[in-house]
């Protein structure tokens, strides 16, 4: 495997671009009409968190890993690290408004780090060194990263380092990570448990303004939904035997 992931960079590349370009254009656009705009990421965050989620193919694996999840990530007070984090990142990059610059890091980390583009897109890359796959994945981030910089502003550029990250430690670990890449059920698992986030992500008072769900404590959820497959097979082996 090779030291230097190009998939990874040309990803965080296009973000960084596509956040440039949004944050320029959403110093121009009047408040009311980045209500507007807020209002329709909201909706389309909603749309594709759904999406991912109807991707799962066990309802109960995924209800049970968001409950127990949520559990899990506020005794580790997740939501609390990540909005400190949150934060110390707006006074590096500047911003008036914690609760939008927190609100642009946690959307935009989801959506373009959680699915099975980011997964097979990296073990791609790290197994064959072949970018087509990130590459695609890097296009459609890049022009989401636009329109969420202008909505949300300069969270999104710290979005960047957090794609820098994941994606070069699952590149990395190519080749350990690979049977969940051929594994469909799992990926499905992951996949439907990030939708849920990011349905609620989309219905909180940085977008639509319905209700405000602490997000980040459900991220557990990501590690516990492919472990309930396991058990779940391990289990129907017992009943078989």
């Amino acid at each position: 495997m090779r030291f230097v992931p190009r998939g990874t960079l040309l990803n965080t590349a296009t973000v960084i671009i596509g956040a440039l370009i949004g944050c320029a254009i959403g110093q121009h656009i009047p408040i009311t009409y980045q209500t507007v705009a807020m209002n329709g990421l909201g909706l389309i965050t909603v749309a594709l968190g759904l999406k991912m989620f109807l991707e799962a193919k066990h309802i109960l694996i995924i209800a049970g890993a968001i409950v127990l999840g949520g559990m899990i990530g506020l005794a580790l007070g997740l939501q609390v690290g990540i909005q400190n984090f949150a934060d110390w990142a707006k006074h590096v990059f500047g911003g008036t408004d914690a609760g939008r610059f927190s609100e642009a890091v946690l959307t935009t980390s989801i959506l373009f780090c959680v699915g099975p583009m980011t997964l097979l897109g990296c073990l791609q890359d790290g197994l064959e060194g072949k970018i087509d796959l990130i590459a695609i994945k890097s296009t459609m981030d890049g022009i989401a990263a636009i329109f969420f910089a202008a909505a949300l502003g300069r969270g999104v550029l710290v979005t960047a380092g957090v794609v820098l990250v994941v994606q070069s430690t699952l590149t990395f670990l190519a080749k350990p990570l690979k049977p969940i890449a051929s594994d469909q059920e799992l990926l499905s698992e992951i996949t439907g448990s990030g939708g849920v986030m990011l349905m609620g992500i989309g219905l909180g008072a940085g977008l639509l303004n319905i209700k405000e769900i602490p997000v980040a404590t459900y991220l557990p959820a990501l590690v516990l939904a492919p472990l309930g497959v396991v058990v779940m097979r391990k289990m129907k082996l017992r009943k078989a035997a």
